[in-house]
């Protein structure tokens, strides 16, 4: 017999389910878990071995199989900034410096970890972390590129890849306490996510037991040299950051804060080749995007975990704000209203809003911000005018597509909610998970229940959580009595239990 699930039902399980496990400090949100969170183990029972994956070098298809399946799980751990607007400018900055590599190179994916050390990772098949105190403490774009491009120089040499098939006991252990998470996520069951809580923070110590040769290092730089010359950067900008990293290092030895730089030690042999090869080339003036400038202050926001933190990063915005001028000073006021809206504060966000958009300034995060405070104010159709406005005049931006989506949803204008994004997945079809969550949302509220479970499926499948995308394609299955549409939904549940399959027969190779 077949089974409808009341609507109520389904917009419970949306609201409650459908978010990964992020705290967002613009919104203020707290997103629900589809299922309690569980301690993570540092390691199984026993010492795991690589076993058959040690012999040979990890091929590309499966690297990016392995990095997929990790990354998925890792969208929940809960240093994982989920903000569309940051993680597209870390990822178009990768991109362009990965265009210019000599060589194949994956679609390197950036995103941004919550963690105030300055630091950087690499995972198999082109995904790099980057921690919000690396672009925090980078003085330029320039700098900032610098890391980068290393970083990017190590996925095009494959150096990830190759070390985790030729590394020691300890980064098996590791490498094998990793795929046993993930094998216990694709199991669905109480504990499968665990690799969710500490996925980047062990990705990170893998990155740490691969110990990267000197000559690879050399490698990295010297092809994150070349990629930041012809993208356009001021190459003395990697110069400039490897000195930050080496003073970072020295202060912050035993305490954190220079990890980058211990995890890629920073000899005087690789300062001097850096430095050589930039005053062979003649100087170039890069101006630091706008961008930066927004992003370096929201990620400056979002990393404070704590009141004292958030304190003095209030502070430090409220300095600037005195001593600077221009993009710089109006970054500041930006990030001060982000502090403003996250205690709930829209009047003082809209006031310091105005302090950063003075003069005229028009820039994607001030435009985002401004359908953010209004929505606040519950000024939904002055929401829905701005945000138009903004998508119009920036219309690659997925978080204005976005705002401009959950502006007309709570306008009353679900019709055009749903039909804008379904244009918009059209546009990014793979690219932002949350498109499909809003559509669930809003196909819901329109009463198309059996839609709203294949887009939450959809959802579910992008951000790793596969057993609970089965589930959500099971129950649609079961509302609806149209053949033709029960038959594309199982070929739907039969792809997603070919993934699963496929993933568990890669993880089980490296859990030993």
């Amino acid at each position: 017999m077949n089974r409808k699930i009341p609507a109520s039902q389904m917009a419970s399980s949306i609201r409650m389910s459908g978010r990964r496990v992020i705290t967002s400090i613009v919104s203020l949100t707290l997103l629900a878990p589809m299922l309690p969170l569980v301690p993570a183990y540092a390691q199984p029972v026993g010492v795991p071995t690589i076993g058959a994956a040690s012999t040979a070098e990890l091929s590309p298809a499966l690297e990016d199989q392995l990095g997929a399946a990790i990354m998925a799980q890792g969208r929940r751990d809960p240093t994982f900034i989920d903000d569309t607007e940051v993680n597209q400018y870390l990822t178009t900055m990768g991109r362009k410096l990965a265009g210019f590599a000599a060589g194949s190179v994956p679609d390197v994916t950036l995103f941004a970890v919550r963690d105030p050390e300055i630091n950087a990772f690499a995972l198999p098949g082109g995904y790099i972390g980057v921690h919000s105190g690396l672009v925090v403490a980078s003085r330029s774009e320039s700098e900032l590129a610098g890391v980068v491009a290393h970083e990017i120089g190590h996925v095009v040499q494959r150096h990830v890849a190759r070390g985790m098939t030729q590394q020691k006991q300890s980064g098996a252990v590791m490498m094998g306490a990793m795929a046993a998470a993930l094998l216990a996520a694709l199991a669905g069951g109480g504990g499968n996510l665990a690799i969710g809580v500490a996925a980047f923070g062990q990705a990170a110590a893998i990155n740490r037991q691969l110990g990267f040769s000197r000559d690879a290092e050399r490698e990295a730089d010297r092809a994150g040299f070349q990629m930041m010359t012809k993208a356009g950067y001021d190459p003395a900008g990697m110069v400039s950051m490897f000195s930050l990293l080496m003073n970072a290092s020295r202060l912050n030895e035993g305490a954190g804060g220079g990890a980058w730089a211990s995890t890629h030690p920073l000899s005087i042999d690789r300062m001097s080749d850096i430095q050589n090869r930039s005053r062979e080339l003649t100087s170039t003036r890069y101006l630091d995007s706008d961008d930066y400038a927004y992003i370096r202050a929201k990620l400056r926001v979002l990393q404070g975990r704590d009141t004292t933190s958030q304190r003095s990063t209030e502070q430090q915005l409220r300095d600037e704000v005195r001593a600077l001028t221009g993009v710089r000073q109006s970054a500041a006021y930006y990030g001060l209203a982000l502090i403003a809206l996250q205690r709930n504060r829209s009047d003082e966000a809209q006031s310091l809003w105005q302090e950063a958009s003075a003069g005229g300034r028009s820039v994607p995060a001030l435009a985002q911000l401004e359908v953010d405070i209004l929505l606040a104010r519950k000024d939904n159709a002055g929401a829905v005018a701005a945000a138009a406005a903004a998508y119009k005049r920036w219309p690659q931006r997925r978080a204005l597509a976005m705002a401009y989506a959950q502006a007309l949803s709570r306008n009353g204008q679900e019709v055009q909610a749903r039909d804008f994004l379904r244009e918009r997945i059209k546009q990014w079809p793979n690219d932002e998970p949350d498109l499909y969550r809003l559509l669930a949302q809003s196909e819901q509220r329109s009463g198309n229940d059996v839609a709203a479970r294949r887009s939450m499926a959809r959802f579910y499948g992008m951000t790793g959580a596969l057993p609970a995308a089965e589930s959500q394609l099971q129950q649609a299955r079961n509302m609806t009595q149209d053949f033709y549409e029960q038959s594309q939904i199982d070929v739907q549940i039969r792809e997603l239990k070919d993934k699963m399959a496929d993933e568990r027969q890669l993880l089980e190779r490296f859990k030993g």
